[in-house]
Order: structure tokens, then C-alpha cells, then sequence
């Protein structure tokens, strides 16, 4: 028989559900992971365009656009370090810096900084909301 008090409507009303809570930080570093990933695509598209549009791609401007997905890629295996965020958000300069490529670069180094932004302030709130929890339940 099934009890409705419980949340899967089986077991007593008295008995802890054995799976832990939930930890946010592990789909973070996922998240954050996934966005280097997306970045790197966009990074990698951007080749046709500044080839095509642009000045043309020169071994200079080929070796950034390579040299950073790259980066972008080997970033993504260190997600789930403390310090993950203040890199990522540092590595948006050297894309910013691709104004000197193209400016649609430099354009796609301004979307990314915002988002990475966005990231690190849902990262403070998340942070927030638990010091909160876990003081008030002291």
C-alpha cells in the first residue's frame, strides 16, 4: 500500500529518503564546461568569416583563432577547480583582444563576457543561498 505522505507515495511517513541532496556545484562545473565547449565552436566559425569578410586570415590571425578554441577546449577538464570562474572570465580578455583581428571577433569576445559575468553572479548567489541555509540551520 501506498503512502501519499511521502514524495514517491511509498514507505512510512517516518523513513529519510536515502538519496543525498543534491550538489550544485557538480552541474556547475558541467555548465561552465559546456560554455567553453560552445565557445570554442564559435570561436572556430568565426575562421570562414574572417577569412572570407575580413582582411583574409593571415598565419597570425589563423594561429589566435586556433590557439584560443584550443585553450578554450584544455579549459573545460578544469571546471571543477575553485578558481575555474576567475580563469574563464580572464581568457574573455584574449578573445576582447580579437577586435584586432576582426571586430565581429572582438563582437563575439563581448557576448561571452557577459555571459561568463552572468555565470559568476549565478555562482555568488548559489553560494549565498547555501551560507544561508546552512546558517539558519544552526
Amino acid at each position: 500500500m501506498t503512502d501519499p505522505d511521502t514524495p514517491d507515495g511509498s514507505g512510512s511517513p517516518g523513513e529519510e529518503d536515502p538519496t543525498p541532496p543534491a550538489d550544485p556545484w557538480k552541474s556547475f562545473g558541467a555548465v561552465m564546461a559546456a560554455t567553453l565547449i560552445l565557445e570554442a565552436i564559435v570561436v572556430l566559425l568565426a575562421i570562414p568569416v574572417v577569412g572570407a569578410v575580413g582582411g583574409g586570415l593571415t598565419a597570425a590571425s589563423l594561429s589566435y583563432l586556433i590557439g584560443l578554441a584550443a585553450l578554450l577546449i584544455l579549459l573545460t577538464g578544469l571546471q571543477r577547480r575553485p578558481w575555474a570562474i576567475w580563469v574563464n572570465l580572464g581568457v574573455q580578455l584574449v578573445l576582447l583582444a580579437g577586435f584586432a583581428v576582426y571586430p565581429g571577433v572582438g563582437f563575439i569576445g563581448v557576448l561571452f563576457t557577459g555571459l561568463w559575468a552572468m555565470i559568476a553572479y549565478f555562482r555568488a548567489e548559489v553560494r549565498r543561498r547555501q551560507e544561508y541555509r546552512s546558517s539558519a540551520h544552526q
